[in-house]
């Protein structure tokens, strides 16, 4: 490995709670290079970048980049481009496809409704599962130099069930990869893993290897559930939900895990700093980062 993926992994940096926070994700299809913010600095139309960028703030959707592993040129015409919009919460996940012929199409969906899950109409709803891996090497070089080979192999063996994408979150978690429509995100997985990952995603379970919680919660929540699916064995993508986080005035959080069979868990969670420093991204100054701890 290289630079902060390596150290990260060396100091054995905590995975759980390091997924992004987002319950609902919106992927476009750009081939072409990928600048370090891919929306404004990409051969996506300037305009069309920044309003997706605007919108999805605050809502809880992602907009990421995707494209094709390989050689991927921008050839500047117009072209079909494949969209796949995704819901991840339990019990409610879907993932839907379409194909637009201008990305400014993208700009009719309601984002706050697809938040909540609302697909609005948009797309077909497919069974299968997807897995973007992060290759946005001028973000990161850890993602290209890490992502790139896993995505190009798993890719000529199970085809568009897998992309390249831009900045997931956690750089130093490299490889890093999002399943959808569960929503759970993995770090430091090798090809062997990844192929797991997708067969899990698949039947509608999760893999504990690498797992850095699920999107849908915040993050406090992704390190409890992840801690009551190691108390219980529990692989059921389906089976439990974040019904609550609250702050504690300690700096803690006292997180409610509820199972679809009525047991229900409180489980404490802690706030760590993680020493000594290190970077989040190739290049950066170090940071002490945040990890969370569950106690049950």
């Amino acid at each position: 490995m290289t630079d902060c993926a390596a150290l990260a992994a060396a100091l054995a940096e905590p995975l759980a709670g390091t997924a992004p926070v987002a319950p609902a994700w919106l992927c476009l299809e750009q081939p072409g290079p990928w600048g370090n913010d891919a929306l404004a600095d990409s051969h996506l139309d300037s305009g069309t970048g920044a309003e997706l960028n605007r919108r999805m703030k605050g809502t809880g959707v992602r907009v990421v980049l995707i494209r094709r592993p390989g050689r991927h040129p921008d050839l500047h015409r117009p072209r079909p481009r494949r969209v796949y919009l995704a819901s991840t919460r339990p019990g409610a996940s879907w993932l839907a496809r379409n194909t637009v012929d201008d990305a400014k199409q993208l700009l009719d969906l309601d984002f706050t409704a697809l938040a909540h899950g609302d697909r609005q109409g948009f797309g077909t709803l497919t069974a299968d599962p997807l897995l973007l891996v992060c290759t946005n090497g001028k973000r990161d070089r850890c993602c290209a130099l890490l992502g790139r080979p896993i995505a190009a192999e798993l890719a000529a063996q199970h085809g568009e069930a897998v992309w390249e994408s831009t900045h997931t979150g956690g750089h130093r978690f490299a490889p890093a990869v999002v399943a959808l429509p569960t929503g759970y995100v993995h770090g430091r997985l090798d090809g062997q893993q990844t192929r797991r990952l997708l067969t899990a995603t698949a039947a509608g379970e999760i893999l504990a290897e690498g797992c850095r919680g699920r999107a849908t919660w915040t993050r406090a929540g992704q390190a409890a559930e992840l801690a009551v699916r190691e108390l219980t064995g529990d692989r059921d993508a389906n089976s439990l939900a974040v019904q609550g986080d609250e702050a504690l005035p300690s700096g803690e959080h006292m997180v409610t895990v509820a199972h679809n069979d009525g047991r229900l868990w409180r489980v404490r969670v802690v706030e760590e700093i993680q020493r000594p420093p290190r970077a989040n991204s190739c290049g950066k100054a170090p940071t002490e980062p945040v990890s969370f701890r569950a106690i049950l």
